[in-house]
């Protein structure tokens, strides 16, 4: 069984992989540009082990979260090779 610490809203790169793992490529970059905050605020307090509130949450959060979101989708698509 391990451990996994909470998470705050701080936390950009803990949530971008919980979103990954939600919804994986459901989501490229061009459509994680364009959820709505509200949206991505909902998703983000349905996260296990989040600690962060509504409240608590502000526009630069979203955005980190939603760039570091795309981020991390980059990160999981294979490489190809270019001038083989």
């Amino acid at each position: 069984m391990s451990f996994e610490p909470p998470i705050h809203w701080n936390d950009y790169e803990d949530i971008a992989m919980k979103l990954y793992e939600r919804f994986g490529d459901d989501f490229n970059e061009g459509k994680i540009y364009r959820v709505r905050f509200t949206d991505l605020l909902k998703w983000v307090l349905e996260i296990p082990k989040f600690e962060g509130t509504a409240a608590e949450s502000n526009e630069g959060h979203l955005e980190m979260i939603q760039s570091t979101w795309v981020y991390e989708w980059r990160d999981n698509q294979p490489q190809t090779s270019k001038g083989a």
